[in-house]
């Protein structure tokens, strides 16, 4: 099948899907028509897109926790925890790593180890081998909306369960499923299997259901300049809704300083409009979220809510319509459901303390036209590689190195743009790479690496990068020297 970004053909896509719920026995159970009954009978406070528009319309910030379990019994209590003592307004249903890679058979020994040692013997909930009547267990056992989570470069499998059991958002794309969580898998078979899963959501809103579909925003982590992240989540949000998607909920990872990371946000909502606008999209309703500190945390407890709150901080001055809550066992591991929801009371009290305040700065305007102007080179650059076709584009664009993410183990990944931190903290690039930015551009990026450099009396160099990425574990967040 040639790659192209086009509506996958309504028979096409039928002979597809037979093939993908043939992959594993609980694929059997999916009704399509039944599925979509199910959807609609849902009580409107269990409906992601919903809740989300709600939220947007009236200027409020949501908050969302991670978490899975293998049990169903177990991820229950999770979530009614989370939804009850934590306050979530949203809730997470977390994938295990089996069935990120399509394991299914490991997944189901994970579930009866589980069961034997009553502890978690894999680290989410698996989804296809708990089917369909598992996952309707979990979405009709609270009242609030539930999304899928997960890491899968073929979720189509995973995604049509899900739908059938009930979840009304599902995480993921062809690039940010792909470039941070892959080795080997080509970019055109993932752009490929995620056309599949936006097509199905499509399908679903055609006959009357709203799924709400979500980019995994951070990519790699808390150095990642917002441009390309901006670019990877506007490019899937145009994927998305050539398959028919209508609701789509684009994200950032939290960097650190807040004028750049709250212009973060609200370019993006701008950006991600302006583009589906542009190439005919102008049915589809966009919401944002910032994901809290991605990089390594304190171990200490009181520490980790200190970075917890500025997340808060910086997700309640952006508006963003959703925040994804960390807890303050980051540094330790899996947290307890009880830690987890500390995490989110501590986000909410913040989040509405500063819901009526409005951040204002004198630095905002221009870093909001700085994150304009290089994601629309990126973005546009992968237009032009593509000869118009963004499916195509984004693929010759990563191969060249246009579209590049830092740290990514893929292989497809150029990998030679390198960030780091400018004097202020603000996401900076030390080494361009390939990235398409005019001279004016590239003279800002090496002035601000330039003015760190000599307030630090060194020189520029990948040092900065390793002490950036370990500031935060030593209680800063630039990665001084002398520190």
């Amino acid at each position: 099948m040639e790659l192209k970004n086009k509506r996958i053909p309504d028979g096409e896509f039928a002979q597809l899907r037979q093939e993908v719920l043939a992959q594993w026995p609980t694929g059997k159970d999916v009704d399509l028509e039944e599925s979509v009954a199910y959807h609609k009978a849902m009580a409107d406070e269990r409906i992601f897109s919903k809740k989300l528009l709600a939220a947007k319309e009236a200027g409020r910030t949501l908050v969302q926790p991670r978490a899975g379990v293998p049990l169903i019994s177990e991820h229950i209590k999770l979530l009614e925890h989370l939804q009850d003592e934590g306050e979530a307004d949203l809730l997470p249903t977390t994938i295990d790593s089996y069935t990120r890679q399509n394991r299914y058979e490991e997944a189901e020994n994970g579930i009866r180890e589980s069961m034997r040692l009553n502890r978690a013997m894999l680290n989410g909930f698996p989804a296809v081998n708990h089917g369909v009547s598992g996952c309707r267990q979990i979405i009709e056992s609270v009242h609030t909306p539930v999304q899928v989570r997960h890491g899968t470069p073929d979720a189509r499998l995973l995604t049509e369960i899900t739908y059938a059991g009930g979840f009304t958002s599902y995480e993921g794309g062809g690039i940010s499923y792909n470039l941070p969580y892959c080795k080997n898998i080509p970019m055109e078979r993932t752009i490929r299997d995620w056309q599949y899963v936006d097509r199905l959501t499509g399908l679903y809103e055609e006959m009357g259901v709203s799924i709400n579909r979500e980019p995994y925003g951070p990519l790699t982590g808390t150095l990642v300049p917002p441009c390309i992240s901006h670019a990877a989540a506007i490019i899937e949000a145009l994927l998305a809704a050539e398959q028919g998607v209508k609701n789509i909920t684009v994200g950032y990872g939290q960097c650190g300083n807040l004028v750049q990371d709250v212009a973060a946000i609200r370019t993006l909502q701008k950006l991600t409009d302006e583009y589906l606008t542009k190439y005919g999209y102008t049915d589809v309703a966009v919401t944002t979220v910032l994901h809290q500190w991605m990089g390594g945390f304190p171990a200490d407890e009181a520490k980790a809510f200190g970075v917890i709150s500025t997340g808060s901080l910086i997700a309640a001055f952006s508006k963003a319509t959703k925040v994804i809550v960390k807890s303050p066992h980051e540094a330790v591991g899996i947290p307890t459901k009880e830690a987890n929801a500390q995490g989110l009371r501590c986000t909410k009290q913040v989040v509405n303390m500063m819901a009526d305040q409005i951040f204002q700065d004198a630095r905002l305007p221009q870093e909001e036209e700085i994150i304009c102007q290089e994601t629309r080179c990126i973005v546009d650059k992968c237009f032009e590689l593509g000869d118009g076709d963004i499916a195509i584009g984004v693929c010759r664009g990563v191969e060249a190195g246009v579209l590049d993410v830092p740290f990514a183990p893929c292989r497809a990944n150029a990998g030679l743009m390198l960030p780091c931190r400018d004097n202020e903290g603000a996401i900076r690039i030390l080494n361009l790479g390939h990235l398409p930015f005019p001279k004016d551009l590239q003279d800002f990026h090496a002035g601000k690496i330039a003015e760190r450099a000599k307030a630090e009396n060194r020189k520029a160099s990948f040092q900065m990068v390793t002490d950036d990425v370990y500031a935060i574990g030593k209680g800063r967040l630039v990665g001084r020297p002398r520190y």
